[in-house]
Parts: structure tokens; sequence; C-alpha cells
């Protein structure tokens, strides 16, 4: 088994998770908890646990590596998850889920400006196919007549897909020279000092006592499985693979918030399934074949003796 394998299998227990998050996210907000306030209890449940985990065994930061770790909070949970849930409160989660395989195209990007990665011309390519699809998503939210889809908050997930595009590429260096609790620990401490002042209000206007058994398991499952255990499983993935890597499997997430919404859809809650139509999997489909274009080099053809 190769050793880059379990790193594999995480990445695609996070794909799964993240699929099944835009519709259990969704199902809260905006009507049961506001999304910025729904960001601040995701990010102090979670920021609790990684607490607790990093007091068993705290290790040491250098100081020159601490404006590095608050840019890391700054980009890969505060701004982050702020407009992804913002963004995800106002419009579908289908097109969400679209707009977030732009990823690995804006992680070549933040490469090549803040490590100097080379852009080759089929990285090129993909890149405009993949901004062709992301364009045209965005110009048929703003036609469409569907009340889940808004253009702003396709905007808004765009923005969080560039904002954790950011947060890979800079948090890759910690990662092989810490253990994964404690960068991720300070990641959201200093997440956490972001988001409170834009979350406190919405948080302190939930009524925790009405709230039923589904919602507080919809609250648990962001708080548990999408942040805390995502967090981790990523942490543990950058330290096998390159942060290319781990973005390519963020294309996953269609499949997954596709076929989530079709059981959600069979149990009676909410329908999202009219939002999967033929220009939306068309813009998809551009998206992708960027991504295969910037994340899979061919194969050299061996040298004939």
């Amino acid at each position: 088994m190769s050793k880059q394998m379990p790193a594999h299998v995480a990445l695609f227990v996070v794909a799964a998770v993240y699929g099944v998050n835009y519709l259990v996210a969704k199902g809260l907000m905006p009507d049961v908890i506001g999304p910025s306030g729904f960001i601040a209890i995701r990010v102090s449940g979670a920021g609790i646990l990684f607490l607790l985990l990093f007091l068993f065994k705290p290790e040491k930061l250098a100081k020159k590596d601490i404006p590095r770790l608050i840019l890391c909070g700054m980009t890969g949970v505060a701004a982050n998850q702020l407009f992804f849930f913002n963004g995800l409160a106002i419009t579908s989660p289908v097109n969400a889920s679209i707009i977030m395989t732009s990823n690995p195209i804006l992680v070549l990007l933040m490469s090549a400006v803040i490590l100097g990665t080379k852009i080759t011309g089929r990285k090129i390519l993909g890149i405009s196919l993949g901004a062709a699809g992301a364009v045209l998503l965005l110009l048929l939210s703003n036609q469409s007549n569907s009340e889940h889809v808004s253009t702003l908050g396709d905007i808004f997930v765009l923005l969080n897909a560039t904002s954790y595009g950011i947060y890979l590429v800079t948090v890759k260096p910690l990662i092989t020279k810490y253990k994964p609790v404690t960068v991720v620990f300070y990641v959201f401490l200093f997440g956490w000092l972001c988001v409170l002042p834009f979350g406190w209000n919405q948080a302190m206007e939930v009524e925790w006592v009405a709230l039923t058994a589904a919602q507080w398991g919809s609250i648990f499952y962001v708080v548990i499985a999408t942040t805390f255990v995502v967090y981790l499983l990523n942490m543990f993935a950058l330290r096998q693979v390159q942060p290319t890597v781990v973005s390519v499997y963020i294309y996953l997430q269609p499949l997954m918030a596709g076929l989530a919404a079709l059981v959600f859809a069979a149990w009676g809650l909410t329908d999202y399934t009219g939002d999967i139509d033929l220009p939306r999997l068309l813009c998809a489909l551009l998206i992708f074949i960027g991504v295969y274009l910037v994340s899979f080099q061919p194969k050299k053809a061996p040298l004939n003796t």
C-alpha cells in the first residue's frame, strides 16, 4: 500500500462530510441561527476540542511563526467560514458545492503568488476554463427564478474558496514543522478572535431551549464532524501530500452534495434537486476540466534507446 494512501482516504472522508454539510448547515440558516452566529458557535465549540487535545502535549511556538499563524487563522477560519456560511445562507447548496470546485485553481494561483510556483500553458488553459465555468454559473444565478439561488451568495462562496486557497498554501510550512494539533489549535485561536466580533450578537439571539433534537444534531454535525474532525484530517493529509492534492478532492463535493440532496428529498426534507439542471452541470464540467488540467500532468513518454 502506498505511504500516501491514508492521506487519500482522509481526504475522501473530508469530501463526504463536506458534501453533506452543505444541506445540513443550510437547513439551520438563517431562520434558526444567523450565519455569522453559527460560525461563532462552530469555531468556539471546535476550538474547545482542539484546546483539550493541545493541552495533552503542548508544543512551544517560535515567535517568527506567529504572524503566519495569524494569517492562517484569518484565511482558514475567519474569512473562509464567514464568507461560506453567509453565502450558503442565501444561495443553493448545489451552486455552493459547484463553486467550491474552483479551489484547486485558486490554490495554484496562490501558490504562484506566494511560493513562486510555475504556471505552464496547460495550467493557464485550465484556469481559463475553470474561471469561465464559475462566471457562467454566477450569470445563471443572476437570471435564475429559484428561491434558493443568489448571485451575492455565490460570490461569497467564491471568496470563501479564494480565502481557503490562501490558507492551504500558507499553512503548509507550519505542518511540516509542528504537530497538526498544535497548528490547528493556534489557527482556531486566532480565527476565533477574528470571528467573535462578527458573530456574537447572532449567537446570543439563538433560542436554545426551542431547538429540536434534529436541530441539535445538525449543530453537533457541523461543530464535530465538519470542523473538528475535518480540520484534523486535512492537517494529517497535508503532512503527506501537497496543497494542490488536498484541494483536488474538493471536486468530489458536488457529487456528495447531489447525493445528499436526493436523500433529503426522499426523506421529505427541503428539496434542492430542482437546482440540479443541465446548464449547471455544464458549468461544473467546465470547472472539472479546468481542475484536471491544473492538477494532473501527463506522463512523459519514455525515451527510445
